[in-house]
């Protein structure tokens, strides 16, 4: 089935997912085509409604809020995204390690993913970034760490029913070596499962940077973030300015284009039809 068929056979619901999900890639690639003004450029006065020149208005500096949008965009999705990736190669490779080889290694990594996962991952975060510093790469790593012990668990128990199954064992019958299994026979079969979980992991990943940057320990000014957008503008709303309704609007609006895709993905890789 085709990429066109599958759509077309889709729910309305992941139609609008997709749509959602296609826009926010759009100003992910072209922010810098399409954006009217420079990323941290003044161009007007603070806080002006929206207008001919400021489709969306301008922040408490003056910058145009629709450029400051786009440029949220690429920046905030960009960085879930290596997140995401990152801490599902953790993670799954983590994970399949334990359910294969057993024993001592998985003894191991569950307990070390079991210290990690008794601290908030909130708390832990706002602890470790305020000792390392909140850079770009230690921003990435240190969610990825953090995440990587959800996809561990879910990695671990889908690969240990896999592992069991007869065509693993007639691969170690003939002689095939650890990473090739795991490569040929268990990720293979894992990766419905994991792309729904890492569509999942996508939004957590994402309101967790925006939360991080409300707080102050997510990306950095001047650099455009979504979550910080709101922070700065917060103070808009006592006089009645809407301003930082747009950026939140753009968080709500993309985790629910993405939970939509993943509902339907899961509906579909489950063969759970309706009535």
């Amino acid at each position: 089935m085709t990429l066109m068929q599958l759509l077309k056979a889709s729910p309305v619901s992941a139609r609008v997912g997709v749509v959602i999900v296609l826009i926010n890639l759009f100003a992910v690639i072209f922010a810098p085509v399409i954006a009217p003004y420079g990323e941290t450029e003044i161009v007007d006065d603070v806080w002006l409604s929206a207008g001919p020149g400021h489709i969306l208005g301008t922040d408490q500096l003056g910058r145009d809020l629709f450029t400051r949008i786009l440029y949220g965009a690429r920046n905030t999705i960009t960085i879930a995204f290596l997140i995401s990736l990152l801490s599902f190669f953790i993670g799954a490779t983590g994970g399949f390690l334990a359910a294969t080889l057993k024993g001592w290694v998985d003894q191991l990594l569950g307990r070390i993913v079991d210290i990690i996962m008794a601290f908030p991952t909130l708390i832990f975060a706002l602890m470790v970034l305020s000792v390392l510093g909140t850079s770009v790469p230690v921003l990435i790593v240190v969610i990825a760490i953090l995440d990587s012990t959800r996809v561990f668990r879910l990695s671990r128990a889908v690969a240990m029913d896999i592992e069991v199954m007869e065509f693993v064992e007639a691969a170690r019958l003939r002689g095939e070596g650890l990473w090739w299994i795991m490569r040929h026979e268990i990720l293979p079969n894992a990766m419905p499962t994991l792309l729904a979980e890492f569509g999942l992991r996508f939004c957590f990943v994402f309101l967790f940077i925006s939360a991080l940057s409300f707080l102050g320990l997510g990306i950095q000014p001047p650099t455009a973030d979504w979550g910080g957008m709101v922070r700065e503008n917060a103070g808009a709303i006592s006089f009645g300015i809407l301003i930082p309704l747009w950026p939140a609007g753009a968080i709500a609006i993309l985790t629910i284009g993405v939970n939509l895709i993943v509902d339907w993905f899961l509906h579909r890789s489950s063969q759970i039809r309706n009535v």
